[in-house]
């Protein structure tokens, strides 16, 4: 049988098994919040961001002489540890909790004045001489220490998913120079429009991501303004003089980030609106990529009675009655992924607009909504370069054929024969089914094979000049 050691808060005693580092307020939010089944092991960047946190609040309370530097230095021992990933397991609180955070607060509160008091040569639960609150939280209320955390755990997965975004664009750059004289139809409105390269098409692919990468690091950087020291609403109620510009200069020297203290720290505790914009600027690269990954759908469409411009690699069967089908389900998750990530910036809207007076409660469900949203797209972008961009093809001559016999390319002719001449050509093309040279250089004799051939040249078409006679 295990053992167990009681512990108690002003709610009563809960047995906590001995082995586990967490304690009775931990163990609460674990009966009470089983909600997502994501819990806080999950996100090991917050878990990190979490104890740094609380080794930059102990060496400004150590240097601010209320935190004795014994108990001070065993709370930054055990900060390390779990900055090491050490007691990633001892963090078990769902991500989407009642009570603005202060659950996932107290499981590092817990857990790092646990491993503290071991590493001083005492039993697990003997708070007496090292307490989740009085020490660990020393000049700290969730309301500063968690949402620190998050903006810290957010930097650095937008840090990582920035890196994996970075290498789709440059994947899609790399087709743009593999199609570059790949000769194809632009459209619009799904119409034959004029010519272009399949590279082209590509390559704006990669500009797009590239734009949005920057994007994404503008955004991140309103993430460095932090609020250590607000504590409860923001008038830094229970920290001393001086402390919340120590805390957070020891943070900037623990992360090697350039964070700044809030000039307002009562704005800065209620306020979200940078959560906000991240959020909405990762919605603006869902709909982008989603937007992409239709078009390569529409390409790769077929093979026989669709465009089929490209070939996506074969991933899977893609029916359980039609034999021989292949889909394109790495667009599609690609697609759904995103889907997920729009609806995401709703919650996030919402939950940041539900704040009330001096605090915002609902940061639980933006983090939540950040970190899977970032998680899952990060996710599904490895998947398409790895599993379908870089193995696209080209159906080189198809496309060649499709832009010859498209009646769209009769656009090119309108500087020399005149917007009329060039929709009654394109109107009889289209009743008789014959090709616009058939008609223009055979038929009706309106500019010579020499003239067509400079008009209608690979490089003319690609990059078009200006040619009126």
């Amino acid at each position: 049988m295990k053992s167990t050691r009681k512990e108690h808060d002003f709610l009563g005693e809960l047995e906590i098994p001995n082995e586990k580092y967490y304690g009775v307020q931990t163990l609460r939010a674990k009966m009470n919040f089983n909600i997502t089944g994501i819990t806080l092991n999950n996100e090991k960047g917050l878990i990190k961001a979490l104890a740094q946190v609380k080794k930059a609040a102990a060496l400004a309370n150590k240097d601010c002489h209320v935190l004795e530097p014994k108990i001070a230095d065993a709370i930054c021992f055990a900060c390390d540890k779990v900055i090491e990933g050490k007691f990633d397991d001892e963090f078990v609180s769902d991500l989407i909790q009642g009570g603005a955070g202060t659950s996932v607060n107290m499981n590092a509160n817990e857990v790092i004045a646990n491993i503290a008091l071991e590493y001083l040569g005492h039993e697990k639960g003997d708070y007496k001489y090292v307490h989740p609150n009085n020490h660990v939280n020393c000049s700290q209320s969730t309301n500063d220490a968690y949402p620190t955390a998050v903006r810290l755990a957010l930097y650095y997965k937008l840090e990582t998913f920035c890196k994996i975004l970075t290498r789709l664009g440059e994947a899609f750059a790399a087709k743009g120079e593999e199609f570059e004289d790949v000769l194809k139809m632009g459209r619009t409105q799904l119409q034959d429009a004029v010519p272009m390269t399949l590279g082209q098409e590509f390559q704006g692919f990669a500009t797009t991501i590239a734009e949005d990468v920057q994007r994404l690091h503008e955004a991140q950087k309103l993430l460095l303004e932090v609020n250590m020291g607000a504590t409860a609403i923001g008038t830094k109620v229970n920290a001393p003089e001086g402390y919340p510009e120590l805390c957070v200069r020891y943070l900037a020297e623990e992360t090697g980030l350039p964070l700044q203290l809030s000039p307002d720290l009562i704005e800065a505790t209620s306020d979200t609106g940078s959560f906000v914009l991240v959020m909405g600027t990762l919605k603006r690269t869902a709909v982008k990529l989603s937007k992409i990954c239709n078009d390569l759908r529409l390409l790769s469409s077929g093979p026989r009675t669709g465009l089929n411009e490209i070939n996506l690699p074969p991933c899977q069967p893609g029916s359980s009655i039609m034999p021989g089908k292949v889909n394109p389900v790495i667009p599609e998750v690609v697609n759904q992924t995103c889907f997920y990530v729009i609806g995401q910036d709703m919650t996030v809207t919402m939950a940041s607009e539900a704040g009330q007076l001096q605090l915002n409660v609902m940061e639980p469900v933006i983090g939540f909504a950040l970190f899977t949203s970032l998680e899952y797209l990060g996710n599904s972008i490895t998947t398409l370069i790895d599993k379908c961009v870089v193995g696209i093809t080209a159906n080189k001559e198809h496309c060649a054929k499709l832009v010859m016999n498209s009646i769209g390319i009769v656009t090119q002719l309108n500087p020399i024969l005149g917007y009329e001449t060039c929709a009654s050509i394109a109107g009889e093309a289209l009743l008789s089914g014959k090709n616009v040279h058939q008609i223009v250089v055979n038929e009706r004799k309106l500019i010579t094979q020499d003239k067509w051939d400079e008009i209608y040249a690979m490089e003319n078409l690609i990059h078009p000049k200006l040619i009126v006679s």
